[in-house]
């Protein structure tokens, strides 16, 4: 029965998985990303202006129920609508402009969103793009610390 079982959830893993157009290879990866903690992002919104461009590249439902005030939403970064919209948004600022994304959907390793929309802002030329680093996802590692929080569009 434990085989049986386990036949069938692997099935519908590889379902759900070829239903996806996110491979694998797109989840989360610190090693090639700059990263920022989100005690660091804290001190650095605390801090006096300049502050970076916030860049929410997760579910529009998400940022609806909680998101980082200031930021703005770009669309998911895994989606050609999202990476679409990220372009346009960037697409007349100098290439040093700070910018910090995030998501926060789910476990760092497992983000769908933030290499993608990393890499098209590198593409782009920018060089100074971080990623907040939310190990477990945006309400734990940013909302039950006490962080501000603004909800809604």
């Amino acid at each position: 029965m434990q085989i049986h079982s386990c036949s069938r959830a692997l099935a519908l893993l590889f379902f759900v998985s070829a239903l996806t157009s996110v491979p694998l290879a797109c989840a989360a990866d610190s090693a090639n990303m700059k990263i920022l903690a989100p005690e660091e992002l804290l001190r650095v919104l605390q801090a006096k202006p300049p502050k970076p461009l916030l860049l929410h590249v997760g579910s529009h439902m998400f940022y609806w129920q909680a998101h980082i005030p200031g930021s703005e939403y770009m669309g998911q970064g895994n989606t050609p609508e999202g990476l679409q919209h990220l372009r346009q948004r960037v697409s007349g600022l100098p290439k040093k402009t700070a910018i910090v994304l995030y998501c926060g959907c789910c476990p760092w390793s497992h983000c769908p969103n933030v290499n993608p929309a990393y890499d098209a802002l590198l593409q782009m030329g920018f060089t100074n793009v971080k990623v907040l680093f939310l190990a477990n996802n945006f309400g734990t590692d940013w909302v039950d610390k006490g962080y501000p929080v603004a909800k809604g569009d």
